[in-house]
Parts: structure tokens; sequence; C-alpha cells
């Protein structure tokens, strides 16, 4: 007697009604799992009461809709590219300014007044840390001196610091601190010899800056900044 293997189960054939019966028995199947739609071939004919659904005019809002979308994708980037090479041009501008100055004095007004208009915002201030005696250049119209420690305080470990809806700080901008409603503040860290610094740009929109911007371009401001103070000053690093 010879043992013969088992036979598979034949696969039950699945017919139209079973299909329909399913359908019908779950009516949110193709809300559920939108990409079965696109192994259908539609019905070319708008459905009419008893016959079978028109599936064409939702295909083609859907391709409308996808073609909106990435249209609209294209333009963000297309914009944002713009921007990026608007924002790298002024910074480029800024730096060939600063690297102009025939003195240090026009140095110090190129940071607080030229980097203001190149960079579209409303006032640009360098404050530095009294050291409860006297800063070599202090009185350079310019730079504002605020109180040992201050700098820390405000910048804790950080070296960029972006905020908006904010009132700015008098210690900073002074009178133009009613104007202030979003800012900037950069450590700069020009040598050992010298105490704390930040540079602060501020802005009377209150969305000009805020949490989650790219901040590689102005701190390679601020890294020409440090570069140019130990060259006009003869610091070391």
């Amino acid at each position: 007697m010879t043992d013969t293997a088992p036979q598979p189960a034949e696969k039950p054939v699945t017919t139209k009604e079973d299909i329909l019966e399913f359908l019908k028995e779950n009516p949110n199947f193709l809300q559920e799992n939108p990409d079965v739609l696109d192994a259908l071939i539609p019905p070319k004919k708008r459905a009419v009461r008893g016959q079978p659904a028109d599936f064409q005019s939702y295909m083609i809002e859907r391709l409308k809709t996808d073609k909106n979308e990435a249209v609209q994708t294209s333009r963000e980037i297309v914009e944002t590219s713009r921007a990026n090479m608007n924002n790298q041009q002024r910074i480029h501008e800024a730096v060939l300014r600063m690297l102009e100055a025939t003195n240090f004095a026009d140095f110090i007004h190129s940071i607080t007044m030229d980097l203001a208009a190149l960079l579209d915002v409303d006032i640009a201030v360098l404050v530095v840390e009294a050291d409860g005696e006297s800063i070599p250049q202090i009185q350079t119209t310019g730079i504002r001196a605020v109180p040992e420690g201050t700098v820390s305080s405000w910048m804790k470990d950080k070296t960029v610091m972006l905020q908006d809806d904010i009132s700015g700080i008098e210690a900073i901008y002074g009178g133009g601190a009613t104007l202030v409603k979003s800012q900037i503040l950069l450590r700069v860290d020009i040598s050992m010899d010298t105490p704390p610094a930040i540079l602060a740009f501020g802005s009377r929109e209150a969305d000009m800056f805020s949490e989650g911007q790219a901040t590689d371009q102005i701190l390679f401001v601020a890294r020409v900044i440090e570069r140019c103070f130990r060259t006009w000053l003869h610091l070391p690093a």
C-alpha cells in the first residue's frame, strides 16, 4: 500500500456576488483604502439611480488635487530658494562692508548702522559687559555697556537666541526698545582678554525672528566681527 501526498485545499473562488456583498457590508472600505481606486477602471458615464457609482469624477478631482499640491510644493521650494539666495547676498554685502572699514569708528558704524540696513532689521546694537572699571573703546558711539554677568544671564550657554513677540530691552536698545517686537542675540567672543559681548538685532515685526529659524549665516557674520575686532584692537584669539 502506497501513501499518497495530501492535496492542497483548493482556494475558494471569489465571485462578483461575493465582492458586492462584502462592499455592502463594509461601506467604508474604499474610504479606508483609497489606494484601491488606482487599480479600478471607473465608468465613463455619470451615475444614475440604480446604476454603478461613477468614480471618474472623483479620480479627476483627486488628480487635480495632487497636481495643485505638487505645484504649491514646487512654488514654496522656489520661494524658499530665492529667499535663501537673497539672505546670502545680504550677508556677503554685510561682510564686505565691515572689511572695507578704514578705521575702528568706521568698523563700529558698519556694525551698528550698515548691518541694520543690509539685513533689513530696525536696529543693531553691540553690547559689551563692563568690568567695573573700564572697557577699551567703550566710549565709541554704537557700543552699549551692561553690568558684569549680564551677557551670561541673558544667553545662558547659548551662542544664539531668537525671540518673537517680545518687548525690547532698554539695556540693549536704549530709547529704541519700545520699537523692538522680536530679536536675535548673538554671543560675540572677541578675545580672552576682553569681556563678553553680544550683537543684537531688533525688529518691529513680532515674527521677524523666532525659534527654529536657520542661524548659520548670521553666526558667520558674528565670527567675522570677532576676527575684525581682534585685528583692529590688536588682540589675540
